[in-house]
């Protein structure tokens, strides 16, 4: 009876183990597609920082008790690249970069953290290529925004997702605004607050906060699709 209870724990014990493992293992990023969904793309092909990148962290990390300058929430800051790269990242090796494995993390663990809505898996395989193709401070990139294309699936909510629903959603509605989803973005599209606030008109407030203005491409497709009647296409 004693050496079945060991084996029975052993059975056990090697089971939790390697369901452990299996949990660790992470997806590995595709190849770049020549500049995500940001409207970027550094003309070599490769993931474009400034356009792609940046904006990722900067709505969804950047943030008041989280990780802007003032909270530096375990001593992680993600509002630059200088700040980006000094701790968590590997150049090169994207599954071994903690900022890119908490992407996948479940609960508290997870980044960002809950209630925050997590990444889309098209923006963890953005900063996971980006990463492995050596995280560089790539800026100033030629440009595969299309301002022929416009429809909200395919143009408008990826535009949304890496620029300004880290901080517009149900969870976390900053000015009681919800980007996620097409029936919470119709309302500010036909009201004009989206439009405004992303062109820096007078008398709406500029976006996304704290960052970079939208590329004038950027700007473009959203108002074009605004103008077509703000379709769920």
């Amino acid at each position: 009876m004693k050496t079945y209870k060991i084996l029975l724990t052993l059975v056990i014990v090697s089971g939790l183990v390697f369901f452990s493992c299996r949990h660790e293992i992470l997806p590995e990023p595709p190849p770049s597609g020549g500049g995500g969904t940001g409207g970027g793309g550094t003309g070599s092909g490769k993931v474009c920082f400034e356009s792609d990148v940046l904006p990722i962290f900067q709505s969804t990390c950047a943030k008041a008790g989280c990780h802007d300058a003032a909270s530096h929430k375990e001593g992680y800051v993600l509002d630059n690249y200088a700040n980006i790269i000094k701790k968590g990242l590997v150049p090169g090796k994207a599954t071994s970069s903690e900022l890119y494995k908490v992407l996948y993390k479940t609960g508290g663990d997870r980044m960002p953290e809950p209630p925050n809505p997590e990444l889309t898996t098209a923006q963890k395989n953005i900063i996971g290529t980006w990463i492995n193709e050596g995280a560089e401070n790539t800026v100033n990139c030629g440009s595969n925004c299309d301002t022929t294309k416009f429809t909200f699936a395919a143009n408008v909510n990826p535009i949304l997702q890496n620029n300004c629903t880290g901080c517009h959603n149900a969870s976390n509605a900053q000015g009681g605004v919800n980007l996620v989803g097409y029936s919470a973005v119709k309302v500010y599209a036909d009201n004009g607050k989206l439009y405004g606030s992303i062109a820096h008109l007078a008398g709406y407030k500029p976006m996304p906060q704290g960052a970079a203005k939208l590329s004038d491409c950027n700007i473009r497709v959203i108002q074009k699709w605004i103008q077509a009647g703000a379709l769920n296409n």
